[in-house]
């Protein structure tokens, strides 16, 4: 049980699988993510926490992503929020990033997930 008290710019609502409301993210995540959070002292949005196994995104996977572990988050943000975003969690050696920086809904994905088969670790991607 995550005592939400301890991250003044977070709540648990942020983190539940938008698609049945569950609960599920990690709180190491969290943990790193107060601390990019304090650090850029500029409100961000979570889009995406921890998504359960039905979650309609993760369906169309061949295989599940590492949002159902609850080690990651989608951080909404753009241009130089987007840039600063990154630059931190590159320095904090952040395991998984994934940046989508065209169109609408743009966010850049981290997470801290371990090396797996087919999930190789670090790693960096677009979409």
């Amino acid at each position: 049980m995550i005592d939400w008290e301890q991250y003044p710019n977070f709540s648990a609502d942020e983190f539940t699988c938008s698609h049945c409301g569950k609960e599920g993210i990690n709180e190491k995540l969290i943990v790193v993510l107060q601390i990019i959070r304090h650090e850029v002292d500029f409100p961000f949005i979570i889009t995406s926490g921890f998504r359960c196994a039905e979650h309609p995104i993760e369906k169309k996977k061949d295989k599940l992503g590492v949002h159902t572990t609850g080690l990651a988050v989608d951080i909404g943000c753009s241009g130089g929020q987007a840039h600063t975003i990154l630059r931190l969690a590159m320095e904090r050696n952040l395991s998984g990033i994934g940046i989508n920086q065209k169109g609408d809904g743009r966010f850049i994905h981290i997470d801290i997930s371990e090396a797996q088969e087919n999930r190789p670790r670090p790693w960096i991607w677009s979409y």
